[in-house]
């Protein structure tokens, strides 16, 4: 069988940078490791620049079990920039606050590769390859800080979830696998037809179960608070958008492209766990005075607008899941880092300890403004174009879901403001300057001009977007 490895270049290229990252910094002297930062992010640099010139060779590898199209590049190329900026942002916080931070570099890397896989994946055993590739390596980045309990508590709490969540996953897949005969994705389409088996149900419930876990939805989001405040805040800053956008990368791998048939089925229960999400998301993130958690019942919120996508199954769904998990992106590790930054100074993740923030350091202090704002949906920021297109998709059928959405998006209005106004509005207790390093103010600079720019002027990702929605339903 002809093996085309041009498909594979960027996944080639991303796993042996993570091995070369590894071994150097095993020999390499304990005082110039920190020079393993620098090389890590050109290193992704350069494997971005192959994913994007690479755009158009698109394929399929072994009968369908590897897909390569605009879709799963798209994904590649987000998953690559969220490392880059996630690296870029985290220099100096690596370095005082990560014992073994050459670890954390090649473990990010290999976490990058897992997600890769996920987004081509087009068999159950390339996704759950890929899956655990992930999910370990995100086991060890959240409990990399070992001397601190919260840290290895977060790490006991999501390898237990994540393990379970899993178990419930594959034996979903075996399920589906059962009923159908096959393995490939686009291939259970075919063999489902109209009709659907009670084993077929069966599975596809356990299979949103799973998934469910991975995009932290709502009634399966109890591990997120906890790791997203004991891992180091750069690993929760990409556990939020990374794994999240994989995991929704395999959903609608499985969902619309192998079980199209059976939307009825599955829309109402997707729907649901939509809106459960944005109304508890957000209701709970209400009262929360740590500022890591609070960004942590907010992303469950996010999952829920970004499930509302999946919903309609149709190739404006899937441009507005793209779209919004592409400004998800650079909101997320805009105000993460600066939540890094902060603590770097002051140790401590308390909004009341923001007090004055915009007087000791503006820009951090409104990157987190727009950052928040955006999330909020808030024109003329990205967030709102974003949202505007997801529930756009769902206005003829489920009329009663954008309405939650919009109501919602009100109410996190509320506690975004509140640590808008600790920062801007409140006296500092101490006065002096936070310093952010250049590599930060980088990343603050990166992330505040994409959310800005993607609000006022989204056409160009809106065809890049509509281009790789059009691929997913043509393979």
């Amino acid at each position: 069988m002809h093996v085309d490895f041009s498909l594979l270049a960027p996944e080639l290229a991303i796993a042996i940078l993570g091995l070369v990252t590894m071994v150097l910094g095993l020999v390499v002297p304990s005082n110039a490791r920190k020079g393993l930062g620098s090389f890590t992010l050109l290193g992704l640099l350069v494997v971005l620049g192959i994913t994007i010139a690479s755009w158009s060779n698109q394929g399929e590898l072994l009968n369908g079990m590897y897909l390569v199209d605009w879709y799963s590049r798209f994904f590649k190329v987000l998953f690559l920039l969220a490392a880059i900026l996630v690296i870029l942002g985290s220099y100096r916080y690596s370095d005082e606050n990560v014992e073994y931070h050459f670890e954390y570099y090649s473990i990010i890397i290999f976490t990058t590769l897992g997600m890769m896989i996920m987004a081509s994946a087009g068999d159950f055993i390339s996704l759950y390859l890929g899956l655990e590739l992930m999910t370990m390596a995100f086991v060890i980045l959240v409990a990399l800080r070992s001397s601190e309990a919260k840290s290895l508590e977060a790490g006991m709490k999501y390898i237990l979830l994540a393990g379970l969540s899993t178990a419930v996953l594959l034996y979903g897949l075996s399920l589906v696998y059962g009923a159908t005969g096959t393995i490939i994705i686009r291939e259970v389409a075919a063999k489902v037809g109209q009709g659907a088996s009670p084993l077929l149900i069966m599975g596809l419930v356990m299979l949103v179960a799973g998934l469910g876990f991975k995009v932290s939805a709502v009634p399966f989001h109890m591990w997120t608070p906890d790791v997203y405040e004991g891992a180091p805040t750069p690993v929760t800053s990409y556990l939020a958008v990374g794994s999240k956008a994989a995991s929704f990368a395999a959903l609608l791998r499985i969902f619309v492209s192998g079980l199209p048939t059976l939307n009825d089925q599955w829309a109402m229960l997707v729907a649901v766990l939509a809106a459960l999400s944005m109304v508890i998301g957000n209701l709970v993130a209400i009262p929360q005075t740590n500022i890591k958690r609070m960004l942590a019942y907010s992303s469950i919120a996010q999952a829920g607008y970004i499930l509302v996508g999946l919903v309609t199954a149709s190739p404006a769904g899937v441009k507005g899941v793209l779209f919004y998990s592409f400004l998800y992106l650079f909101a997320t590790i805009g105000a993460f880092t600066v939540v890094a930054a902060v603590y770097n100074k002051i140790h401590s993740d308390e909004i009341k300890d923001y007090a004055g923030l915009a007087q000791r350091a503006p820009l951090a202090a409104t990157v987190m403004l727009v950052c928040l704002l955006s999330m909020a949906g808030i024109p003329p920021l990205a967030g709102f174009v974003g949202k505007f297109y997801l529930f756009a998709t769902v206005i003829r059928g489920y009329m009663w879901l954008a309405y939650i959405g919009l109501i919602m998006s009100m109410v996190s209005v509320y506690y975004y403001l509140r640590v808008v106004l600790v920062m801007f509005r409140d006296e500092p207790r101490d006065p002096s300057p936070i310093e952010m390093g250049s590599a930060t103010n980088i990343t603050l600079l990166i992330a505040m001009v994409a959310t800005i720019v993607l609000g006022i002027y989204p056409g160009p990702l809106a065809q890049v977007t509509n281009l790789a929605a059009i691929s997913f339903f043509l393979h």
